[in-house]
């Protein structure tokens, strides 16, 4: 994807301010870069700490490919912040059916001209205890089904370590390591010309977090939770943020956070 000139002085200035940032934090290691497709793609990462996308758009800007994340839609209000994401085609998502439509399409275009889209299939930091990819929503496989777009699961590991899940601060020292793999595109052929029903969308869903989940199991050197963690059924919402205790969950904490069953959200 050719970006604009503004686009482009944009992003270097970001990563001007980001990449040194993030040197120092974390040491990092990277593996399959080479897997990452010439065209443009959708990049599926785990999500289990707010410093998430910063690791992600790391590795892709390093790589030359400019991140395009999915953000909440109050963030483009936001003096200077809204500009920078504005001037950089980042997309904002709304929580309505209309919004997120319209987030959808404008990631399709970003693709379909070459460039890189993040989605976060979780639509918010993962749930489950011990931070393994949970249920996932189905705007991923929608946008790969309708328009052949290739999916390619991304996992990493170590950035919890650095900022945990809803943390406060950041833990530099001892200075850890931020591990990251890129897979294979997932394999959605077996759903091609099937209606886009939630039976075909829920099991394409379930193909993309299990290739993430298997590349975070090789990472992590343990095996994942034989079944996937589901909010719902955890009276647990599936937006917005949660608190924990003692370890044991508090209740449900909502902010407004912008995902839904038709798209994820990079924000955490």
């Amino acid at each position: 994807m050719k970006e604009s000139a503004k686009s482009h002085a944009t992003f270097v200035t970001v990563a001007g301010i980001i990449r040194p940032v993030m040197n120092l934090l974390m040491g990092k290691k990277w593996e399959g870069l080479e897997k990452l497709p010439a065209g443009g793609f959708i990049a599926a990462p785990n999500h289990c700490t707010e410093i998430d996308p910063l690791v992600v758009g790391h590795m892709l800007y390093n790589q030359k490919r400019m991140p395009h994340f999915l953000a909440k839609a109050g963030l483009f209000k936001v003096p200077v912040l809204g500009a920078v994401l504005r001037s950089t085609k980042q997309i904002p998502v709304e929580r309505s059916t209309t919004g997120a439509n319209r987030s959808l399409q404008l990631a399709k275009e970003i693709v379909n001209e070459g460039g890189a889209i993040i989605i976060y299939p979780e639509g918010t930091l993962t749930r489950d205890p011990a931070l393994w990819p949970m249920k996932g929503h189905t705007g991923a496989a929608r946008m790969a089904l309708e328009s052949g777009i290739p999916v390619v699961p991304i996992a990493h590991w170590g950035a919890q370590e650095v900022f945990p899940r809803y943390a406060k601060r950041f833990y530099i020292f001892p200075r850890k390591t931020s591990r990251l793999v890129v897979g294979d595109p997932v394999d959605l052929s077996a759903f091609e010309g099937h209606p886009l029903d939630k039976a075909t969308l829920d099991a394409a869903t379930n193909a993309i977090m299990d290739a993430i989940t298997g590349l975070l199991a090789g990472l992590r050197g343990e095996q994942p939770p034989a079944q996937r963690w589901n909010p719902a059924a955890h009276n647990q919402s599936t937006q917005g943020r949660f608190v924990e205790r003692g370890g044991a969950e508090d209740k449900a904490i909502q902010e407004g956070g912008a995902s839904n069953e038709n798209i994820g959200d990079s924000t955490g």
